[in-house]
């Protein structure tokens, strides 16, 4: 088994979306700095990253942006208003959000493809070309003891693999949704994909173990983007893109996470977000509980259903 122990210390965030699902909220901000609770969705991926030993963060964004780059810069007055009124905690807290990693912002330019692949095209001058690196969707959250981000590292590594993606199994319901991959047979590591398919029927997807925002790749996938055609509805495909590795002999792996995917890319999956995380919360979760709970009862008294 090859394996490669080169430290990881850079993730790439895709955060160039216009979020039209969200609109009219997302006019004038992106769909990453809606807040879940009290903090941006951004912000929970950047917190997981570095808790998996990343350093550097390169946000990929588009023009308008530029509220999630004051949400990583400091903000003096917010501070001395902090300070005058001994908010010590919340000062702290306002502090430590600028000094979480080093940021580094990318706009994706209107002449790259449309696509989940293209922001790997926007970064390429700013990854080494031995150096492997973090890419996420800045709309998809976890939930887990271990970072979902650390667990594909540390597979990478013991691997020695050119590409890892996280996957999660979804009913026959969702599988339309999302892309799906076929494990390779009698291969090494049993995790190893033969192909992915984005967004098929069901009846023709290969399997249930649906990709989402969480990767970790070699430079390879970058040089790999470069050569790729544009796929289904004329997009650049992550999928695309890692199929073609895979179909060179190189090993591509789809590692079924240890905790849970969330993602907030609609309206619905926002607010099934929204609540898990609360529900994880020890200053909310009892009394959120609670609350759900007479929301129920009075539903169903509402439609005239018993109340088991």
């Amino acid at each position: 088994m090859t394996k490669s122990h080169s430290k990881i210390t850079k993730a790439v965030i895709a955060a160039a979306g216009y979020g039209t699902r969200f609109l009219p909220a997302t006019k004038n901000q992106p769909k990453e700095m809606l807040p879940i609770i009290d903090k941006p969705i951004i912000h929970y991926l950047v917190e997981e990253a570095v808790n998996s030993g990343i350093t550097d963060i390169i946000l990929v964004t588009r023009a308008g942006n530029h509220i999630m780059e004051d949400y990583f810069d400091n903000h003096s007055e917010l501070e001395h208003m902090l300070e005058e009124n001994h908010k010590n905690d919340r000062l702290e807290m306002v502090r430590h959000i600028p000094q979480m990693a080093n940021f580094i912002y990318v706009r994706q330019k209107k002449h790259l493809p449309y696509g989940n692949g293209s922001p790997l095209l926007a970064v390429k001058d700013l990854i080494d070309d031995n150096e492997s690196f973090v890419y996420m969707f800045g709309d998809d959250l976890t939930l887990s003891e271990t970072p979902v981000t650390k667990q594909l590292i540390d597979v990478y590594q013991q691997q020695g693999a050119k590409a890892v993606l996280a996957v999660q199994e979804v009913p026959d319901s969702e599988v339309e949704r999302y892309g799906t991959v076929k494990y390779k047979e009698n291969a090494q590591y049993q995790y190893e994909i033969e192909e992915g398919l984005e967004k098929m029927p069901l009846g023709k997807n290969p399997s249930n173990m649906a990709q989402f925002g969480r990767f970790v790749f070699s430079y390879d996938v970058i040089e790999e983007a470069t050569r790729a055609q544009t796929g289904k509805d004329g997009e650049l495909w992550i999928l695309d893109i890692l199929n073609n590795l895979a179909n060179q002999g190189k090993k591509v792996i789809a590692q079924p996470i240890e905790g849970e995917w969330l993602t907030t890319g609609d309206p619905l999956r926002y607010l099934k977000a929204t609540v898990k995380f609360a529900l994880t919360r020890e200053d909310l979760s009892r009394d959120f509980l609670d609350f759900l709970q007479s929301e129920v009862k009075l539903s169903l008294k509402y439609a005239g259903k018993e109340i088991l």
